[in-house]
């Protein structure tokens, strides 16, 4: 049913004090009633573009005042946002934009000069100036949309040739919103701490989230100096932190956070992939009073699925816990039927967060969300208890002489050795073994560990079959935009002599 309430903007934006911080960026504290005002006078401007219902608008800015309002801005006036994270390429724009018919842009005025050859082209534009003119009136009201409408077409980081843009609904985020505050019991006293893009599913849910809740975001935009992060913390006394892997391992080895005293911090987020075990333990003993909560999820779940409450964190060594409120998680063969406790098989899930499918991808759609729910491409094991245990992904298996090895069991064993500060383990092809296995390792500046060290390591604690062929140290592993490692380059690297 169509309706004003159904607008997702609206749910956002509803419950922070006008006189309360909602956003920390380098220009300063922006109060929600600043942020009212700016989303208003951007919802202003897209209304005398006269768009069609559901328009795609592009996003391109770094995290700020001016990205929460646009993005606000967009979904308020009943259009669908389109956020494309500043690293790529004014061709990578270009091409994803006109995989998404879109040629109508809010843009940071900072990058005129990067994406000017894209957006001379571009039908609609507006820039962070709109929000240093003088208020007009308008722009308050909220346009109608049915609850499963479009909100976001977010971007996946995954490594299909083509762009693939996942269709968030103003249900999806609602739903997963939700979930999220219940289980970190997130008040209007809380402030995280934002390292991550907020076009990335999980940084923008990281605005959803603190947003909702009557809470507010502190923006870092410098984390190439990770003991920023520790100041920041302290300077606006910032209550949480979310990271991916890559964002750990590099507090773990390049500041002081295992040693910093920062009282303020409750909560700790860990998701966007697997953090080693190791450094798990080394992130919730750096600071033991703010409790740390493993989290997974996908993109095509909005943002996240499972979570492993900290009280349990070492009764379940190496789960990613269970279902968020709202969401279950099975694991299933290849017939979609649950498998028993103990048996590998696919992860699936199903929930309100679970989106509709791809942007003009019928045939992905379809493999990939199945009655409702979705399959995660995840291989896992549940204990008895319906705690589940990520085995890999399903295409990073390595098959070699005939068995099939877990990328993560040999990642876990040098990421253990001291000094290591992140690894990765791939398949090469091989005429005898099929796949043979080679690790790269990265570590610190100082730190004196050969290759061949490492390997010693690897055939003192792992089994025959899981020890690698081939050991490489390379300055850092390879990340997207998101912090992922790009297993798609080691696999070419180690293609290579």
């Amino acid at each position: 049913m169509t309706q004003s309430g159904a607008n997702v903007s609206q749910y956002l934006l509803g419950t922070g004090r006008p006189e309360d911080t909602a956003v920390i960026d380098r220009n300063g504290a922006h109060t929600y009633a600043t942020l009212r005002q700016a989303t208003a006078a951007l919802a202003r401007v897209i209304a005398s573009w006269e768009l069609a219902p559901g328009s795609r608008i592009g996003l391109l800015s770094r995290n700020s005042l001016f990205w929460a309002a646009s993005y606000l801005a967009i979904m308020r006036a009943g259009h669908v946002a389109v956020p494309f994270t500043t690293s790529l390429t004014p061709q990578d724009v270009l091409v994803k934009a006109r995989f998404v018919d879109c040629d109508c842009f809010l843009v940071d005025s900072g990058l005129w000069r990067t994406f000017g050859p894209v957006l001379e082209s571009a039908t609609h534009l507006a820039d962070d100036t709109v929000l240093h003119e003088p208020a007009r009136p308008g722009g308050e009201a909220v346009s109608a949309v049915d609850p499963d409408d479009d909100a976001v077409l977010m971007f996946t980081s995954g490594t299909t040739s083509a762009p693939r843009a996942v269709r968030v609904s103003h249900r999806n985020i609602r739903a997963n919103t939700d979930s999220i505050i219940e289980y970190l019991a997130l008040t209007a006293q809380d402030r995280i701490l934002v390292v991550l893009p907020f076009s990335y599913c999980y940084g923008a849910s990281l605005l959803h989230t603190h947003l909702r809740a009557g809470a507010s975001v502190s923006i870092c935009d410098t984390f190439a100096f990770p003991e920023t992060v520790i100041e920041a913390i302290r300077r606006d006394h910032c209550t949480g932190f979310a990271g991916v892997p890559s964002s750990y391992q590099l507090l773990l080895r390049a500041s002081s956070f295992e040693s910093a005293p920062l009282p303020s911090l409750r909560y700790l987020q860990q998701a966007g992939g697997r953090l080693p075990q190791p450094q798990i333990d080394a992130v919730a003993a750096a600071q033991p009073h703010a409790q740390l909560f493993v989290m997974y999820g996908a993109t095509e779940a909005t943002s996240r699925m499972s979570y492993l409450p900290p009280d349990v964190r070492q009764e379940r060594r190496g789960s990613i816990g269970r279902g968020i409120p709202g969401v279950s998680l099975t694991v299933v063969d290849d017939e979609g039927k649950a498998v028993a406790p103990g048996v590998v098989g696919e992860i699936f899930a199903r929930g309100e967060n679970v989106t509709k499918g791809y942007w003009k991808d019928p045939e992905g759609t379809a493999r990939t969300f199945v009655d409702g729910g979705l399959r995660t491409g995840d291989l896992a094991r549940a204990d008895a208890d319906g705690f589940i245990y990520v085995v890999d992904r399903k295409s990073d298996f390595i098959k070699s002489w005939g068995i099939r090895v877990s990328s993560r069991e040999v990642e876990d064993a040098v990421v253990a050795l001291p000094g290591v500060a992140a690894a990765a383990a791939v398949g090469r092809p091989d005429d005898a073994a099929g796949e043979a296995i080679v690790v790269f390792y990265a570590c610190p500046e100082g730190v004196d560990l050969t290759p061949e060290q490492v390997l010693a390591h690897c055939r003192s604690t792992l089994a025959k079959h899981l020890v690698p062929h081939d050991v490489r140290r390379i300055p850092q592993l390879p990340l997207n935009t998101n912090g992922k490692i790009l297993k798609s380059q080691l696999k070419s690297l180690a293609a290579t002599p």
